[in-house]
């Protein structure tokens, strides 16, 4: 029994995630995990390999909403220096205005996550 509550405490979980990620998007115009990618990035430069590990996404999935955030304009990608096949990733104006704009304003916070946010210390 206790694997089956397990599953269904997941379930509880996704379906905060996702309310939490359709007022993300309705309020910001950012998905959950766009939103973490700017996040990720804030007021550095770093490669895709930082974001992944930042987001916890795997590395196609990183790369394809690297993609859409660039595509909205919310950051830019740049050449290496020192090795030109590394790309960098650093916020735009507008990527810096978005997660400004979401750090002022906030989200709801499902009842069920606010245990993981008052347990986290910045």
């Amino acid at each position: 029994m206790e694997k089956i509550k397990c599953i269904c405490v997941m379930r509880e979980l996704f379906k905060a995630l996702s309310s939490l990620e359709s007022e993300l998007e309705a309020k910001y115009g950012v998905s959950l995990n766009e939103a973490m990618v700017l996040c990720s990035i804030g007021k550095e430069t770093v490669t895709a390999g930082t974001i992944g590990e930042r987001t916890g996404l795997m590395a196609s999935h990183t790369s394809k909403v690297i993609g859409k955030v660039e595509e909205k304009g919310l950051l830019v990608r740049s050449l290496g220096e020192k090795d030109k096949r590394q790309m960098y990733f650093t916020l735009t104006e507008k990527g810096h205005a978005c997660l400004q704009e979401v750090a002022d304003k906030g989200v709801d916070v499902p009842e069920v996550l606010l245990p993981f946010f008052n347990a986290y210390k910045d």
